[in-house]
């Protein structure tokens, strides 16, 4: 019977905090670009896409793809069961073991490193709470509390263990001030982040029409440390047109069909389970 209630517990789909339901959705892939130069800004993680020799993975070379295993690793992480999250970090890893620094590099990267791991989960964590309080307001301490321990699984997922995550969101606060402090681009990520900023590897007539708006979002889901790392300026009316999308869009979403809010995410992870089912790649 032990046994039995094992594999059910692995196949179980987990209780999901309303943070990490609600603030899945539509809206919160605004937010996905500033989220990765979040993640980017710290120089190992940066350098390691930025020189990254998995091109199937490169945002600037297969968007589409990327874009995919992104959002499959957060629906994933957030509301798999644990037996798709090893899955998933079995594919994870495969890609990750290729991405490291060569011998002699000035900036030294492993994508197995548990601590630079832990950086892209605690970004992952912000930005979801970001985007939720965005949309529905402040949550409550209860709410919050709930959201921070499920958060966890950001880092989980891949090699980040349960005791790295900080005990309390007292913890994780003095953590995400320290990695503020710490964060730092050189030329070689800089520019790869204001081209994705600026949707620069995407075709021009694409480019023209979305890279604005594009540019207005990301930097405006960013704290200002960050827009300072990039050089990118950000005026009172830059901040102001940013505030009506999101007034916009929060009053928009508000009476949309959950299916509807959801979407993509939850054809992604429709997708993911399916690909497990029929044994094909994740990643």
């Amino acid at each position: 019977m032990a046994v039995t209630g094992a594999a059910t517990h692995r196949h179980a789909v987990p209780e999901i905090p309303e943070i990490a339901r609600e603030a899945v959705n539509g809206f919160a892939l605004a937010a996905a670009n500033a989220n990765v130069i979040m993640q980017l800004s710290r120089l190992p993680v940066g350098r390691g896409v930025a020189e990254s020799k998995v091109d199937s993975g490169r945002v600037d070379k297969h968007p589409v793809k990327r874009l995919r295993t992104t959002l499959s690793y957060i629906m994933i992480a957030m509301q798999g069961t644990e037996a798709e999250r090893e899955a998933m970090r079995l594919e994870v890893d495969k890609a990750h073991r290729q991405v490291r620094s060569e011998p002699g590099a000035p900036v030294k990267y492993n994508a197995f490193s548990r601590d630079l791991q832990l950086w892209v989960a605690a970004c992952l964590y912000w930005g979801t709470e970001d985007v939720y309080i965005k949309l529905y307001g402040q949550p409550s301490a209860r709410m919050r509390d709930e959201f921070y321990r499920h958060g966890a699984r950001f880092g989980t997922t891949l090699q980040v263990t349960e005791d790295m995550w900080p005990a309390d969101r007292a913890a994780f606060e003095e953590y995400w001030q320290e990695g503020l402090a710490r964060v730092r681009m050189d030329e070689v990520t800089r520019r790869y982040l204001l081209d994705l900023t600026d949707m620069a590897f995407l075709p021009a007539p694409v480019r023209t029409v979305l890279g604005p708006l594009n540019r207005l979002l990301t930097l405006g889901f960013l704290p200002q440390v960050f827009r300072d790392e990039l050089g990118a300026p950000w005026t009172a009316r830059d901040q102001a047109r940013f505030d009506r999308y999101v007034r916009t869009t929060a009053r928009v979403n508000r009476v949309l069909p959950r299916p509807v809010r959801e979407f993509p995410w939850n054809v992604y992870r429709w997708d993911v389970r399916r690909r497990i089912r029929t044994g094909r790649p994740i990643v």
